[in-house]
């Protein structure tokens, strides 16, 4: 994932529900909209490849073939992570947004509560095939627990370590890491010379949230309790955070650089051989870009603390992807659902999950062969047997502004030379659990 521009996420965030109750419009069943424009949809789409070019490259000839099949016109904008949920939070606001977009699913439950996007209850998700079609686990992340999904699985995505094979060899290490004291280790051993063990983007909120986030589960920790109540000063979400940041403040296996890095580049270290291993989502379509062959590079699951990836305390990955959602005062609601429906069909869940190195959140779809290599087998195995997804609270976006700033400040602080101790990350978590509370 990209970074987010923290400070406005957070001032916007905190006037989402009562700002955007209003927005919704229209009179036909299932949830809002009208059909007053059958024959044109705008669609926002996040940048799912290298670059934005290349998203309307890959994603131009499949809304032709909707419109073939359709006649409805499809207006393409694909928008930089760095701008998407400000580009929603303002459409949320205003009622001037586009008939479909994606969302991180992440968000799910914070663009819910504002109440501008169509519930896919029975009558929606029956119009595109029904809920059975889609993996339990990515329909956990379309919204709060009890409430009609806000948006529909589209593309998947959960952590994987990353190796660069020659770097290995040249340590004398035999075999990729299976837990984080092996990961320390190699990466001590690897860390010398201008080369270091691991890569972080510790300018990135959001991917700091998402690293925390399953060192949490490996302690005990979910940041927030039973009743969405913030817990980020609890032993294990403070244990979990130290451990995070302590890859570079202790054990020295992360560049004191990599503190600032907020727009992926530490896959550019990777693939320049500046850094051995890697923490990252579907990496392969970077990598290529960057001039590095599938051989130079190995896959395998996040560690854990002992044993083998799985449920509760083997939770290895928070569930990260992509959904597709409508807003509620569309005008082209019948045609918006007919473009879910096509976006989640089988062969446009192979095609376009096989080209971002995703993996189809729709069951029928994991079939094909190319969700079997080396790097969408360890997504798609974390997706059914260790990721889960992060809290589907409507605080959840502020969640990651908060704490994932305390974590960009600790690195900060790390790379400057300064203690990371106990107490000092614990203060920070306090200060953003306050920032919650406002």
């Amino acid at each position: 994932m990209r970074i987010l521009r923290a400070a406005t996420v957070t001032a916007t965030v905190t006037a989402l529900a009562a700002a955007a109750s209003g927005c919704g419009g229209g009179t036909s069943p299932g949830g809002g909209g009208s059909n007053d424009s059958p024959k044109t949809l705008t669609y926002w789409a996040s940048n799912q490849g290298p670059n934005v070019e290349a998203d309307k490259k890959i994603l131009g000839p499949e809304l032709k073939k909707f419109e073939r099949r359709t006649g409805i016109k499809v207006k393409l904008e694909v928008i930089p992570w760095p701008d998407l949920l400000n580009r929603i939070l303002a459409a949320t606001t205003s009622g001037q947004g586009p008939d479909v977009l994606n969302i991180g699913n992440t968000w799910s439950a914070s663009l819910q509560a504002t109440g501008a996007l169509l519930p896919w209850d029975k009558r929606n998700l029956d119009e595109i095939g029904g809920r059975d079609r889609f993996v339990a686990p990515a329909l956990g992340a379309t919204g709060a627990a009890g409430k009609d999904p806000a948006a529909v699985p589209l593309y998947s995505l959960t952590y994987a370590l990353y190796y660069n094979k020659q770097m290995f060899k040249e340590a004398g290490i035999s075999e990729p890491p299976a837990t984080w004291d092996e990961l320390v280790a190699d990466g001590k051993k690897i860390s010398k010379d201008g080369t270091w063990g691991l890569g972080a983007e510790g300018g990135q909120l959001t991917n700091n949230i998402h690293q925390a986030f399953a060192l949490g589960k490996q302690h005990g920790a979910d940041f927030f309790d039973a009743a969405g109540k913030p817990t980020f000063t609890s032993d294990g979400a403070v244990a979990a955070v130290k451990q995070y940041v302590d890859f570079m403040a202790k054990d020295q296996i992360i560049a004191p650089g990599n503190a600032e890095y907020g727009q992926n580049q530490s896959l550019r270290d990777f693939a320049k051989g500046r850094t051995a291993m890697v923490l990252w989502q579907a990496a392969a379509t970077t990598f290529a870009a960057d001039g590095m062959k599938p051989d130079d590079w190995g896959v395998v699951p996040v560690p854990v603390p002992s044993g083998t990836p799985g449920t509760g305390r083997q939770i290895n990955s928070m569930l990260a992807g992509i959904n597709i959602a409508v807003f509620k005062n569309t005008h082209n609601l019948d045609g918006a659902r007919k473009f879910v429906k096509f976006m989640t069909s089988d062969a446009e869940q192979k095609l376009l999950n096989k080209t971002y190195g995703s993996v189809p959140p729709v069951k029928a779809a994991q079939q094909d062969p190319a969700f079997n290599r080396q790097d969408t087998k360890v997504l798609r195995e974390t997706l059914t047997r260790s990721a889960a997804p992060l809290p589907q609270v409507a605080d959840e976006a502020q969640f990651e502004t908060s704490v994932g700033t305390a974590i960009k400040d600790l690195f900060a602080d790390a790379a400057a030379g300064h203690p990371v101790t106990t107490e000092s990350v614990r203060a920070r978590l306090t200060k953003a659990e306050q920032q919650m509370a406002k």
